[in-house]
């Protein structure tokens, strides 16, 4: 520690405090704390008159997550084309305050819903552009190195990173803001060519279409984003063909038909659609569990779930996680509204917390309820009970999918406020949280997806005086 700096506050009274390696960096970013400030007020000067407490509270906290979303967005020197050194300074994203910098996964999870709070859907777009133009084997890297040095093979381990983009580039073509004809999807029709081609051919890390059923797999347990690794074990082994990377694929294979045909590529769009029938064929008849039987880790009394991994290394796994959730959250997942609904009730009972969704339900032994110790201990905890407010989000989507309505939806994220109000660092969200009473924060103070996610699911759902920004 290097100090301390105490100082007495009356009511009303308000104090900045700054620190920066630059000279005039404090005086800086109290310019343009300042001008933040005014601009809020500016806001709530011109909002229409409240017309009820609710949603006095819901508009509160839409303007604090509106606020943390934009802290979010920053400027990166990007690559040059090769790959070799800086050119241009990009948009990005920033995985969360205060040791992360901008990783893949991260960032196309999150950036739907900072669009959606910020308004900015021109960074948006300029975030997925600069992505797509480091996309190789088909793949987006999982993250860029915090020293600014080149993109390497090691860079590019993940399965679902580049999935994930796939969605976040049909999400922000549906905001709507550009004419029809000038979507971002036909902009980047040849990086979405080149991705679905490489995961259909196979890519790095055994990643690859299976010829036996059109599903996804990989031989790497480290590739989602469940990827804790200690002392060289994955504490979550998922090899083979997780559940929310097949949904992911179904999705991304849905949406590339559709952009196939606006492009007027007959033949893309022709073999995309037969490689997802298969995909939707075989998720359909392989990944349900019904709830009894032998299945490893499967917990039983329950009306069925998803697999979390099917033709895994020890075969089919059943551990009850809410990566089942993302998939229940995407339409295009080959899911009945009944098996929707056992899903949401199964993590209502096994996963769902006032701050997120557990990792690992606590009827498994292997669960750890709370995320402490060595860094090693706190790996080992990372994904098995773990709380994640970004899961939030997922859970709505598959509570509306399952015929819920807006205000049942929106029960599963209000009691966030409390933690946006009261915990941790005010006026954000938290990465992670114990999955044991009291649900301690913890982790990085203020994270994206977290924000992203239960804003997201904050505008779709909250009561509102007024239009919803989108």
């Amino acid at each position: 520690c290097l100090g301390a700096i105490s100082v007495a506050l009356q009511p009303g009274q308000a104090v900045t405090i700054g620190a920066s390696l630059a000279e005039d960096g404090p005086v800086t970013a109290a310019r343009l704390e300042t001008g933040r400030r005014a601009s809020t007020q500016r806001s709530a000067e011109s909002t229409p008159q409240l017309v009820t407490s609710q949603t006095a509270v819901s508009e509160r906290v839409t303007q604090a997550l509106r606020d943390a979303a934009a802290s979010f967005l920053v400027r990166r020197e990007e690559p040059d084309s090769d790959q070799t050194g800086p050119s241009s300074s990009g948009w990005t994203v920033l995985a969360g305050y205060h040791w992360f910098g901008d990783w893949g996964r991260d960032t196309f999870i999150a950036l739907p819903g900072l669009a959606r709070l910020t308004g900015r859907h021109d960074i948006a777009r300029e975030v997925l552009r600069s992505w797509a133009r480091v996309v190789n084997r088909g793949m987006v890297p999982n993250r860029f190195p915090d020293s600014g040095a080149p993109l390497g093979e090691g860079d590019f381990n993940t399965i679902d990173a580049t999935l994930w983009f796939i969605r976040a580039l049909g999400e922000v073509d549906a905001l709507g803001v550009v004419p029809r004809g000038a979507e971002l999807s036909r902009e980047l029709w040849p990086t979405v060519v080149s991705i679905i081609d490489a995961h259909l051919q196979g890519t790095r890390h055994g990643i690859g279409v299976d010829p036996g059923d059109g599903l996804l797999r990989t031989t790497d347990g480290q590739l989602t984003w469940m990827d804790a690794r200690v002392e060289g074990q994955d504490q979550t082994p998922r090899a083979g063909k997780p559940v929310e990377v097949n949904a992911l694929w179904i999705h991304a294979l849905d949406r590339a038909v559709v952009w196939a045909r606006a492009c007027g590529d007959a033949a893309s769009a022709s073999r995309y659609a037969t490689a997802r029938d298969r995909a939707v064929h075989a998720f359909s008849t392989r990944f349900w569990w019904p709830g009894d039987g032998v299945a490893g880790h499967g917990i039983s009394g329950t009306a069925g779930y998803l697999y979390d991994v099917i033709d895994g290394p020890a075969g089919d796994d059943a551990s009850l996680r809410p990566n089942q959730v993302v998939a229940a959250a995407l339409a295009t997942t080959p899911l009945t509204v009944a098996q929707r609904a056992a899903i949401v009730d199964v993590a209502k009972t096994h996963l769902l917390t006032p701050r997120g969704l557990r990792t690992l339900s606590p009827a498994d032994p292997r669960y750890r309820g709370e995320c402490v110790g060595n860094a090693a201990s706190r790996d080992a905890a990372y994904h098995q009970g773990t709380v994640w407010a970004w899961l939030l989000g997922p859970m709505v989507d598959a509570l509306l999918l399952a015929g819920a309505d807006r205000a049942a939806a929106h029960a599963v994220v209000e009691p966030m406020r409390d933690h946006v109000w009261r915990e941790a660092c005010v006026g954000t969200i938290s990465e992670i949280f114990d999955g044991n009473i009291p649900f301690q924060a913890r982790g990085a103070v203020s994270q994206a997806w977290s924000v992203a996610e239960v804003g997201r699911a904050w505008l779709l759902t909250a009561p509102s005086s007024g239009p919803r920004l989108t």
